[in-house]
């Protein structure tokens, strides 16, 4: 519709200009001193507009030009105005076209009006009808009383405005305006609407802030009648080609009886986020002439609880809210051989009141060596040092760790029996440092010990790759083996003193073993199997993945790791299964089930998906989740939708959405019963609530984006 309004003001604008000349083809001409009448089928060329008319009379003197009967104005082809009398003052600026008809042939948005007048860089048009459906019987009009136009703004003011379905009045308001060019303009922005039954009337007004090309700015004001009242706002910018940000910032209010009702944690909620990236700060901030890329990227997160999310997004319904929340900033500088980095990571946890006891990396130094090569590609190796320093919040305990990982893999490969067979060993050398301060294994003993651990493992490995081709298909196989035994370890301090407590996994989430970050390395033997089935179009038929590892026990009493078996197989037209799961020999149970059905075609959409997991560590340590989803597409107009997600091991209802979505050149209709369930800021930490909704959506094309939410209108039922 933008572009539609634009051209059809531009257009009047452009046969404004006396100057330019007027060229005047028809049948008849006739000429009375400076007076040009032309009299039947009359076709006018200005610039890059075609008019065509009845008649015309055009005075050289004075700029005037008359069209009479059947009047067409074209621009550049696309866009057609038409009436029955047309007056344009060329040399004043002045056009009259009475009545008034424009039709875009894009979009085919059309307008008709009583009269359309303009003067200087105003244009204005009485009576008004706009639509772009069908033109006898359109399913929806806005019909308007007035409506002004500034051509060098290019805003557009429209009054006393009517929405009608068919001939049926929806809504009216007394004014609306809105930008017709591609440039930001300030102003209000589509509220947002709902209705609850303990929030009562929800209403969001936007409005919107853009007097730069680099940077604009949203303020979101809301009320809910029965709860309270509350302001958001958004700033976007861009301060160089290679970067943006957005911040975000939130107060909202409750009132005493919801709050006190509702058993909350907090009466008043505030938070904000920033997020910012920047793809060459080195050279944009310092001007360094650097041949390699940097980056930064700042993701920074601080609220009071986990109702600041609730409340900051318009459709609470639709989103999914965590109640962790992790700030990061990440620096890099990366060329085709090293890799340098700096990480800073901060968490805070929703369903503490406090977090003092959380730990932070405040930073992480990172340096890796890419793959790189000795001796003419015989040896390869890298390098990977990472320095951590990990600390609670200060300003309580300062317990602080300084902690360093050392990895450096040296490989050496050679195939054989033209290259049939490949072969390589791979020697692996790992440390790891750990500096305490002021940590205690509890209240009556003393700090941790600082330590250091070193140690080495080798892999030698086998594998082959066999290729055949079939008349329906192709098939891939590859199998390899990697043999693992442990080489020399060295350990003192924290390292020596937990060691035995800690390679226990039922104690890998004890407190005591939260630095020791040391992967238990087993002699062992790796097994692995792949196969591919193609078809003759390069289509993946079937692709299938098993791997057993092996442990090697000292007296002779192998350990089997867990057996992974990965399928996926794609059985008919439009039919997809995938499976990925895990046998635990020990429990003589799978610790992992992952299942997934998927069927699509032109007209139906359809997936089933379970996930099962366990750690085995007590009778409640397994999780089981049911995920679906269907969508049918019953002709061009009308499409359903089902979505449903079941937590089987608690036996409740995590989500589910049912609704309908219809669909015209003009005009979607949407309707959707939702349901789902999230975490609340309550004194009870562990509460959740059941949110239940009506979700309304309609979208007039070509005025709304295909799949705008502005016109959403939500009504909670609970």
């Amino acid at each position: 519709m933008y572009r539609f309004f634009l051209f059809y003001f531009i257009t009047l604008s452009l046969i404004s200009y006396a100057n330019d000349k007027v060229e005047i083809y028809t049948a008849s001409i006739k000429t009375k001193g400076d007076i040009v009448i032309a009299d039947g089928d009359v076709n006018l060329l200005y610039k890059d507009n075609t008019l065509r008319a009845n008649k015309a009379i055009y005075n050289k003197k004075n700029g005037l030009l008359e069209l009479f009967g059947n009047i067409k104005l074209s621009f550049k082809n696309n866009y057609r105005i038409l009436g029955d009398y047309a007056k344009l003052d060329l040399s004043q600026k002045e056009k009259i076209f009475q009545p008034f008809y424009l039709l875009d042939k894009k979009t085919d948005m059309w307008m008709s009006a009583k009269n359309a007048t303009a003067q200087q860089e105003k244009i204005n048009v009485k009576n008004g009808i706009v639509s772009g459906c069908d033109q006898l019987h359109p399913l929806w009009k806005l019909e308007f009383g007035s409506s002004d136009y500034n051509t060098t703004s290019k805003w557009i003011n429209v009054y006393n405005t009517t929405l009608y379905f068919y001939d049926i009045p929806i809504l009216y308001t007394p004014y609306f305006g809105y930008s017709l060019g591609t440039t930001r303009k300030t102003g209000f922005l589509i509220p947002s609407f709902g209705i609850s039954s303990d929030e009562g009337i929800f209403y969001l007004q936007p409005f919107y802030i853009a007097e730069a090309n680099n940077w604009d700015l949203e303020f979101d004001p809301q009320i809910r009648t029965k709860r309270g009242k509350g302001i958001y706002s958004t700033l976007r910018f861009v301060d160089t080609p290679d970067s943006y940000g957005v911040l975000k910032m939130g107060y909202f209010k409750e009132d005493s009886s919801y709050y006190d009702y509702d058993n909350l944690s907090n009466k008043h909620h505030s938070g904000f986020n920033f997020h910012y990236t920047n793809g060459n700060f080195l050279k944009n901030w310092f001007h360094l002439p650097l041949n390699g890329q940097s980056g930064l990227y700042m993701d920074l997160s601080q609220m009071s609880d986990i109702d600041y999310l609730n409340l900051a997004s318009k459709n609470s319904f639709k989103e999914d809210i965590t109640t962790q929340i992790l700030s990061r900033i990440n620096l890099f500088y990366n060329t085709d051989r090293n890799y340098i980095a700096a990480y800073f990571d901060y968490y805070q946890d929703l369903t503490k009141d406090s977090n003092s006891e959380t730990m932070h990396k405040l930073p992480m130094l990172h340096y890796h060596h890419y793959l790189d090569e000795l001796f003419k590609n015989y040896l390869l190796y890298n390098l990977d040092v990472k320095t951590t320093n990990i600390q609670n919040d200060r300003r309580t305990q300062n317990k602080t760790a300084q902690q360093t990982d050392v990895s450096l893999p040296i490989l050496i490969r050679k195939s054989l029996w033209n290259e049939y067979i490949n072969v390589a060993y791979k020697a692996n050398f790992y440390a790891q440092n750990t500096k305490f301060n002021l940590f205690a294994k509890d209240a009556n003993e003393k700090d941790y010990t600082s330590g250091s651990y070193l140690h080495n493992y080798n892999e030698f490995s086998i594998s082959s790759e066999l290729a055949r081709g079939f008349e329906k298909f192709n098939h891939i196989i590859t199998f390899g083996a990697t043999y693992r035994v442990d080489g020399f370890k060295m350990q003192n301090g924290y390292y020596d003193e937990v060691k035995d407590y800690c390679n226990n996994p039922d104690n890998a989430k004890d407190a005591k073993c939260s630095f020791y970050n040391i992967e238990q390395i087993d002699d062992a033997v790796n097994l692995e199997f792949t196969q591919y089935f193609y078809d003759k179009a390069t289509r993946e038929i079937l692709y299938h993945r098993l791997v057993q590892n092996i442990l090697l026990q000292k007296n002779g009493e192998n350990v089997y790791g867990d057996l992974e078996n990965e399928l996926e197989y794609r059985f008919f037209q439009g039919w997809s299964f995938y499976n990925n799961m895990f046998y635990n020999y020990d429990k003589h149970d799978f610790s992992k089930i992952f299942n997934k059905i998927t069927y699509k075609n032109d007209k139906i959409g359809m997936d089933l998906s379970h996930l099962y997991k366990n750690s085995f560590a007590d009778t409640n340590s397994y999780s089981s989740y049911l995920t679906s989803g269907v969508s049918y597409r019953y002709n061009s107009h009308y499409s359903y939708k089902f979505l449903y997600d079941y937590d089987l091991r608690k036996k409740i209802k995590k989500g589910m959405e049912i609704g309908f979505l219809y669909e015209k050149r003009c005009l979607n209709f949407g309707l959707s019963y939702v349901e789902n369930n999230r975490p609340k800021a309550t004194k009870n930490m562990d509460e959740s609530v059941y949110d239940k909704y009506i979700y309304i959506n309609i979208i007039l094309k070509p005025i709304m984006p295909p799949h705008s939410q502005s016109s959403a209108l939500g009504v909670k039922l609970n």
